[in-house]
């Protein structure tokens, strides 16, 4: 009864006028950055950071969150009708054949809708759970487990295993002087916080836009875009039948990896992708001509991978990707600290937020079928003209933030920085992880060494602890062996 009168508050806080406005509007952006291609959604939340100091807790957040599961459905909208490529292969090679009579954008939305409500029931489950038992965990598991997530992302990182290294170091290291950072680059006397928004936006918003339009072709990149009308979108029964098994295996296999260290969207799509050729009975055809199995699977996976890497960032306050370590800096932004304790204080927002996912979906669904043609027209926009209007409208943001230039310069010198490291071919996301858990290694590596008077040895004789350690040793060891490399090598090239 307690868990039905907890979801019943959280409709009744998501049903506000605000906030369905602002769960629309986090939608229709995220359908809007899957479409564009442009970027990825960690870009644009990026950008948007500065909305935070703008508007209460509650609505930003329901927004940025609805912005992430939602750039997945215009991943394969994308995918689909521009036969572009989008951050998981398998879906641009399901729909092929499908897309001419449009039930593969059908299949696609309708498994990411399944898949979407049953991960947010899943989240009002596991995060109460998770926070009770994360309040039971000493400052020695936590200091390690923050240590398998950056090993996890160092492994699933894109690029040299080396430098995905470099760049949790070179995170690690910012991140020691993110609690004064905002001081000592005379950003803004009134938040501190201004600091990670110049850096976020810099770092990860402006530079990944520099790159892209430093080579962008001379046309749209959407010369041919096919015409798809609503009728199209019907599904025969036997398609049903056959795409509901593959909602159900992308949906758990997704939520798993969701919830794993590094992992989100890509990697779910991935892995569904593999586990849809294992299990059909034609592997050749299964996925890459057009089969239903082989578009519903992916596609589920891919949505319940995104909402699943809310779980362990709710719960613990761990951030298993760089999408929700953003997340994680708007709620610190807004005073909050996402974690057990966040919990308990602020349940009228988690059940807000889970109620909000079931809303977004719908709307989401909603978005992606009948206003079909509206995406088709947006493809055409050419990114040459798009992108740099994005960017002036973030630098207006920021000025106005700051109240002067010298966030602009700050932002600058970010963007550089980043660009610099986009040429290097070494990815941001284990930068900004590394940055955001920073702070939270020190302390509680600090605590534990108090509460042991600098004993070391703590961190291996505590059970969990010690699993944590191991655990992240063997993810970096793992990627020494031929079959690993080879299967990671092949989930970035097809993501």
């Amino acid at each position: 009864m307690e868990f039905l009168a907890q979801l019943q508050l959280g409709l009744q806080t998501a049903l506000t006028a605000q906030n369905l406005l602002f769960v629309g509007l986090g939608a229709a952006l995220g359908t809007l950055v899957g479409v564009l291609r442009g970027v990825g959604p960690a870009a644009v939340i990026a950008l948007l950071l500065p909305c935070v100091y703008w508007f209460d807790a509650m609505p930003v957040i329901i927004m940025l969150a609805a912005l992430y599961y939602g750039s997945q459905y215009g991943t394969s909208t994308a995918a689909m009708l521009a036969a572009r490529r989008g951050e998981a292969l398998p879906v641009l090679a399901g729909a092929q054949d499908a897309q001419k009579t449009g039930s593969a954008l059908a299949i696609a939305a309708f498994g990411s809708f399944v898949a979407g409500c049953v991960t947010a029931f899943l989240i009002a489950m596991l995060v109460p759970t998770l926070a009770n038992w994360g309040l039971t965990l000493g400052s020695q598991d936590y200091f390690s487990l923050m240590v398998l997530a950056l090993a996890g992302a160092v492994v699933l990182a894109s690029g040299s295993l080396v430098k995905a290294i470099a760049m949790v170091v070179l995170g690690l290291l910012l991140g020691q002087a993110n609690s004064e950072s905002g001081v000592a680059l005379n950003l803004h006397p009134m938040d501190k916080g201004l600091a990670f928004v110049v850096f976020a936006m810099g770092v990860f918003g402006f530079s990944e836009f520099i790159a892209k339009v430093a080579n962008l072709p001379t046309g749209s990149g959407a010369d041919a875009v096919p015409v798809v009308r609503l009728r199209d979108m019907v599904l025969a029964r036997v398609q049903v039948r056959e795409g509901a098994p593959a909602v159900a295996r992308g949906t758990a296999l997704g939520t798993l990896m969701g919830m794993l260290p590094g992992g989100g969207a890509a990697l779910a799509s991935f892995a569904a992708n593999t586990l849809e050729r294992f299990v059909a009975k034609d592997r050749v055809a299964a996925v890459g001509q057009g089969a239903v199995a082989g578009i519903a699977g992916p596609e589920s996976a891919r949505n319940a991978g995104a909402q699943a890497s809310f779980i362990p960032m709710l719960g613990l306050g761990i951030a298993p990707n760089a999408v929700l370590a953003l997340m994680v800096g708007a709620m610190s932004m807004k005073g909050m600290q996402s974690g057990p304790q966040w919990l308990s204080t602020n349940a009228s927002l988690f059940w807000g937020l889970v109620a909000s996912m079931w809303v977004g979906n719908v709307l989401l669904l909603a978005l992606n079928l009948p206003f079909v043609h509206l995406w088709i027209q947006l493809l055409r926009v050419p990114n040459r003209i798009l992108f740099p209007a994005i960017l002036v409208l973030c630098c207006f943001a920021c000025f106005s933030l700051a109240g002067s230039d010298v966030a602009l310069y700050w932002v600058a010198a970010f963007s550089l920085l980043g660009y610099a490291l986009h040429k290097l071919s070494c990815e941001p996301a284990p930068l900004l992880l590394g940055f955001m858990l920073g702070p939270q290694m020190q302390a509680h590596l600090h605590e534990a060494l108090v509460s042991t008077q600098g004993d070391l040895s703590s961190f291996v004789t505590q059970p969990l602890s010690a699993a944590f350690l191991i655990g992240a040793l063997i993810l970096i060891l793992s990627v020494v062996l031929p079959s690993v490399r080879k299967g990671r090598k092949q989930a970035f090239v097809q993501g």
